[in-house]
């Protein structure tokens, strides 16, 4: 069971003020993804690599993360003062224990991109995401306890870390866990 720690929580701040919380995740994630890979360069990748079936085009991958880190950010920000606000210390506790929880999946999920598209690594790639869908289901299970409204706004996020989950481990496996040669074989 994780607890509260200030030192790997984000600052108050960011969970108290609607527009910083909901606008966080979105611009970081982004800032990330074209840092790391920009969009024409990723998409010649993703091209590049075998995939599972199922997988989708690579333009649907920015308009689902955009709706999911808002979704995210707003979620954090509803826990946030619908749990510290309450005469409940309990609530209080789990809202901060979300907090937390939040902080770490965040860095996990913002880990992802540069794991698998930056350094190349489908195995350290398929570690984290499943990392971040065991911390964000049991963030889901916390937050729920705040506001079930909370842990059902999570589920759409914790069902695109299943499907992501899916597609990475299954371009890991099809390229030979070697995303370095990946195109490159034939």
């Amino acid at each position: 069971m994780t607890t509260y720690i200030p030192s790997l929580t984000l600052p108050a701040f960011v969970f108290e003020q609607p527009a910083v919380s909901i606008l966080l995740p979105v611009v970081c994630g982004t800032a990330i993804g074209y840092s790391i890979s920009p969009t024409k360069e990723s998409q010649r990748q993703y091209r590049a690599t075998k995939q599972p079936p199922l997988h989708p085009p690579a333009w649907l991958f920015g308009p689902v993360w955009t709706s999911l880190y808002l979704t995210m950010g707003y979620t954090a920000y509803r826990a946030w003062t619908t749990g510290t606000s309450s005469f409940d210390p309990r609530m209080v506790r789990l809202a901060k224990q979300g907090a937390t929880l939040y902080t770490i999946q965040l860095a996990l999920n913002f880990i992802w991109t540069p794991l698998f598209f930056g350094l190349r690594r489908p195995i350290a790639a398929t570690a984290d995401i499943v990392a971040l869908s065991g911390v964000t289901g049991y963030l889901a299970y916390v937050w729920g306890q705040v506001d079930p409204v909370c842990g059902w706004l999570l589920v759409p996020y914790l069902g695109w870390l299943s499907f992501a989950t899916y597609l990475c481990a299954g371009a890991g496996y099809l390229n030979d866990w070697d995303l370095n040669t990946a195109g490159k074989k034939e």
